[in-house]
């Protein structure tokens, strides 16, 4: 018993932390909120507008291409303004994107340029948004407990892969596809609720960045002249332009490959949700990352996407799927966590922005790209290239982690040998 209680501390030991708890709450509404929108804006575009799927990946990369062009300037506006402040305004923004779909969908006057147009907009929300809540983070909990928080928050998002979609489906056939936009419009007030009753004086602010000229090229000369945040975000990129897209590959396995509809599309979403909670509260439970542990889940998630691409049925695709969730959130939690720990504090908004870039910037590219190729050959072909981009990222990260550990072998031999050579020089010194 003693065990169990010990295990459950550790696990969720973040959330003792009273300004992270009303944080996790507000995430926990807010998020079912977007997942829910996902799904609802995927069925309109493949139902009620009969899109294909490449409509499906331009609406869903056209959320993060602000983040894949400018994705330095919203780490830098993270780096220089509250943080805080920083996410008022930007979930008040996307509550407002929110019930325009909703106003559009409800009056039957939507188009697919206007889905288009407010998935625009939405993304010049997230290349603010995203820097400022993954670097907000630290402020809340401080760095010992950063590792935790961030798995905690990945547990978060995947829940809500499976609250979300399963909300969505009761609304959508009960009240329609509109009430869904409204729902999720209404789930913001929660973040800007726990916002407001957070203690200030209980943060561990980091300090703003100075404006300055030169800033942005700044962050990208940090980052690749330090390896250990280069070779992950290498890592990150690779698996966010081919293998993570799953709002494009899941709709069109349900839709095309087991000649599902929407209620089948939702149920693979919250597997794989249901898995990525299994993951993150794993990864949470762990004190700290480190490079063995992120070379192992790349690893471990790519032999599982490739065995989601090769399922026989939908009942073998939402069991492997559960693992694949698992495995998938726990090397990107890892790689958050790990990014955030190394990099240094001034320049952390723009290394998390340049995360976010890697891994959600890069839809734009991966997302019609992954549906172009399912489209001119099938869905599961288009999970295989993500398995096969994912298990070569594991392979990048192993190769580059042996590299630095022979360059840091060679480095301390010569330390020695200079130390030895430098006695043996005082000691002649002494002597004469």
């Amino acid at each position: 018993m003693n065990r169990l209680r010990e295990a459950r501390r550790r696990t969720f030991r973040a959330l003792t932390v009273r300004n992270y708890r009303l944080y996790f709450t507000g995430q926990v509404i807010s998020v079912s909120g977007t997942w829910m929108q996902m799904v609802a804006q995927t069925y309109l575009v493949l139902y009620r507008l009969h899109g294909t799927g490449v409509d499906v990946a331009i609406a869903t990369g056209l959320q993060f291409l602000p983040l894949l062009l400018f994705g330095p300037f919203g780490g830098l506006i993270a780096d220089r303004l509250d943080k805080r402040k920083v996410l008022y305004a930007t979930q008040t923004t996307a509550g407002i994107l929110a019930v325009l779909l909703g106003v559009l969908v409800l009056t039957d006057s939507v188009r697919m340029w206007e889905v288009f147009a407010l998935a625009t907009g939405l993304g010049v929300v997230n290349l603010f948004d995203n820097p400022a809540r993954q670097t907000f983070m630290l402020e809340m909990v401080g760095r010992d407990d950063l590792p935790n928080a961030v798995s905690l928050n990945s547990v978060v998002m995947n829940a809500a892969r499976v609250v979300g979609p399963a909300i969505g489906g009761v609304i959508i056939t009960i009240f329609g596809l509109g009430i869904c936009f409204f729902v999720n419009a209404a789930s913001y007030v929660a973040v800007i609720i726990g916002l407001t009753m957070m203690r200030t004086a209980e943060l561990h602010p980091t300090g703003a960045v100075v404006r300055a000229k030169g800033q942005v090229r700044d962050g990208f000369r940090y980052v690749w002249s330090t390896p250990a945040l280069r070779n992950v975000l290498l890592s990150v990129a690779l698996i966010g332009i081919f293998a993570y897209n799953f709002t494009v590959t899941l709709a069109l396995l349900a839709k095309d490959t087991f000649h599902g509809g929407a209620g089948d599309y939702a149920i693979l979403t919250s597997c794989m949700g249901a898995g990525a909670i299994v993951g993150g509260l794993i990864v949470a439970h762990r004190a700290r990352p480190t490079p063995r542990l992120l070379q192992v889940l790349a690893l471990v998630f790519g032999g599982l996407l490739a065995a989601v691409a090769l399922a026989p049925t939908l009942l073998a695709a939402d069991l492997l799927i559960v693992l694949m969730g698992a495995a998938s959130i726990g090397f990107i939690a890892t790689a958050n966590a790990t990014l955030q720990l190394t990099a240094d504090p001034a320049m952390r908004g723009r290394v998390m922005a340049l995360y976010a870039m890697a891994f959600l910037g890069t839809t734009p590219i991966g997302a019609p790209l992954v549906g172009a190729i399912a489209q001119w050959t099938n869905p599961r072909v288009a999970l295989m290239v993500g398995a096969v981009a994912t298990v070569l990222s594991a392979g990048l990260l192993m190769w580059r982690h042996e590299a630095g550990l022979r360059t840091r072998s060679r480095v301390s031999e010569a330390q020695i040998r200079a130390v030895e050579v430098q006695a043996v020089d005082d000691v002649e010194s002494r002597i004469a």
